[in-house]
């Protein structure tokens, strides 16, 4: 079994050097040894050769959303898995396999081509919003009684926890020999910093740097070799969402009903997105791809923005409300609503290229690999389309 540490809180600054083995480092943060970076994906027009592996929240550590390649034109059902508990969070593919979480407390491992079971392991409590991440035969992950899970992604056989003092529901990012992670504790462990409300987005790194909007209203940049942040912009506003990287840009929406564009270098807001007439929070993490910003709000709402200037492009009306972080591949969009419909989106006019009813509110976000879609449901089934 793996073991138990609680959090030490300690004056120092830093980042503690990796350990030989496999094992949490309690300072405020969390190193593990021979943990590699997840790939980083291009944000431009997908290449002819699809992307294997979607190994965490948003496909990639900059968090743009997009996969190489694309999913068939004409899609179809390729298998479903019965979970047993509510999805809320996105599912990550990696070496032929979908790992994904649910509210019963356990993480599955199943089997892309054919949809059958690998493994199961229990956590201590539901598993919400937190996104698996996968790195060198392990998969990470946090649960609702503040654990984040070392696990074995061949057997399924725990390595080592880590206890936060409350609710986890960032998914983690493995960057280098660190696991960056999260909890509304106040604290994003693996980083020396402490802000003033809880930590619920996922952590987005570009260039050593690593860029979180929290809910206290702020966006800071945390260098990752030494968990020192090195600036914050105020956003004024509660920050659910989690931000896309791209060069000297960021981008998120806010409860605030505004979706910002940040200009990290002169570390400014850039402009503001909201609709008049639709005032509703934005909970969806966008999507960057060929210049546009793409967006889910809850007023039933998924959105195309331009990047350089916050101009809207189109929108797309759902029936419910879109919660779901929508996915990028071959000038195509796939979102999850709470109609309970995936939906998949012309990128350059917005217009309905098809759509499939799951019967049950798709809150959690679409994973794309290997050709294939897979999206978990709140009834606890997983998709997988191809």
């Amino acid at each position: 079994m793996g073991e138990r540490l609680r959090p030490a809180r300690a004056s120092g600054g830093g980042v503690p050097r990796a350990l030989k083995k496999v094992k949490p480092v309690v300072v405020w943060l969390l190193a593990v040894a021979s943990v590699a970076p997840a790939a980083q994906t291009s944000h431009g027009a997908a290449t002819a050769t699809p992307q294997i592996a979607w190994n965490q929240f948003r496909g990639n550590p900059r968090l743009t959303g997009v996969a190489t390649g694309a999913p068939p034109s004409a899609l179809k059902l390729l298998w479903t898995y019965e979970v047993g508990g509510a999805i809320d969070s996105s599912a990550a593919i990696a070496a032929g396999v979908v790992y994904v979480g649910s509210s019963n407390g356990v993480l599955v491992a199943v089997d892309l081509a054919s949809g059958t079971l690998r493994w199961k392991y229990s956590t201590e409590d539901s598993i919400g919003e937190s996104s698996p991440a996968v790195g060198q035969d392990t998969v990470y992950v946090g649960d609702l009684a503040g654990t984040l899970h070392a696990v074995g992604a061949r057997d399924g056989q725990r390595r080592w926890t880590f206890k936060t003092t409350s609710e986890i529901k960032s998914s983690p990012v493995l960057v280098n020999d660190l696991v960056l992670i999260g909890s509304y504790d106040g604290y994003l462990y693996a980083l020396e910093i402490q802000t003033q409300g809880m930590v619920h987005a996922t952590p987005a790194v570009q260039d050593g740097l690593l860029y979180i909007a929290g809910c206290d209203e702020m966006f800071r940049a945390i260098r990752v070799a030494d968990g020192k942040q090195v600036y914050h912009i105020p956003a004024g506003a509660y920050t659910a969402a989690s931000p896309v990287v791209d060069g000297e840009r960021a981008y998120f929406g806010t409860f605030n009903y505004e979706v910002l564009a940040l200009d990290l270098k002169r570390r400014r807001i850039l402009w503001r997105y909201s609709d008049p007439n639709r005032q509703f929070p934005y909970y969806s993490s966008a999507a960057l791809s060929d210049g546009r910003v793409i967006v889910g709000g809850r007023d039933k709402v998924l959105r195309a923005l331009d990047a350089a200037s916050g101009k809207a492009v189109w929108s797309f009306a759902t029936r419910a409300r879109v919660d779901s972080s929508p996915a990028v591949a071959g000038g195509r969009v796939y979102v999850g609503s709470n109609d309970g419909r995936l939906y998949v989106i012309d990128l350059a006019s917005g217009e309905k290229r098809w759509e499939f009813d799951a019967g049950a509110p798709l809150a959690a976000s679409p994973a794309i690999a290997a050709g294939r879609i897979v999206i978990g449901s709140q009834d606890g089934r997983l998709y997988c389309f191809g």
